[in-house]
């Protein structure tokens, strides 16, 4: 066999698989993740109202708060930059906004996108609500749009194979780097 890297790697890779698997790869773990996945790890009470009651912070990923909606980075994201825009109010259904809120909330949907296009230069999005469980809900009892940067190539089968995805950059990163655009909207959000 022959070796492949630097002396201190400790894998050896057979000469037949270069040819098939040229390349070196990084081995990501997340085993926070496993439980979250499986639905060993119940949350106590809602994430978002916790979030909303922490504030602007990486503690809570959130980004942005104005009157009455917020933004705030997925724990889980789908990719980099995927945002969560939601009612700080615990509502469930889009019937429960008061029209106020339902506009905020839109107003606050297009201003997370344009941000996100600013800073990712994104190909495209997904844009979407689940409302309730039997919709695909992760958290039902929360209103809460997805917003879901996307490039072209940023799909594989590891997603659905492994039930892992790959991200380019850390939450921290991604908090660090989108909050100074959100809190250029400060002055002209109320």
């Amino acid at each position: 066999m022959a070796k492949k890297g630097t002396e201190s790697d400790s894998i050896q890779t057979p000469d037949w698989a270069r040819d098939i698997w040229p390349q070196e790869r990084d081995v990501m773990s997340r085993p926070e993740r496993f439980k979250y996945v499986r639905k060993l790890l119940v949350p106590d009470g809602c994430v978002f109202c916790r979030a909303r009651d922490l504030g602007v912070g990486f503690e809570g990923l959130n980004l942005f708060m104005s009157k009455s909606s917020m933004v705030m980075l997925n724990k889980y994201p789908y990719n980099n930059g995927h945002l969560l825009v939601l009612p700080q109010r615990h509502v469930a259904s889009l019937l429960d906004l008061s029209e106020a809120e339902a506009a905020e909330l839109q107003v606050l949907l297009r201003r997370a996108q344009s941000i996100l296009q600013q800073v990712y230069n994104c190909s495209g999005f997904n844009i979407g609500i689940n409302q309730g469980a039997v919709a695909g809900a992760g958290i039902p009892d929360h209103l809460h749009w997805h917003i879901v940067p996307r490039w072209a190539g940023d799909t594989n089968f590891f997603p659905i194979i492994a039930e892992t995805k790959v991200q380019a950059e850390s939450l921290e990163q991604c908090y660090e780097r989108l909050l100074p655009y959100f809190r250029g909207i400060d002055d002209d959000q109320s």
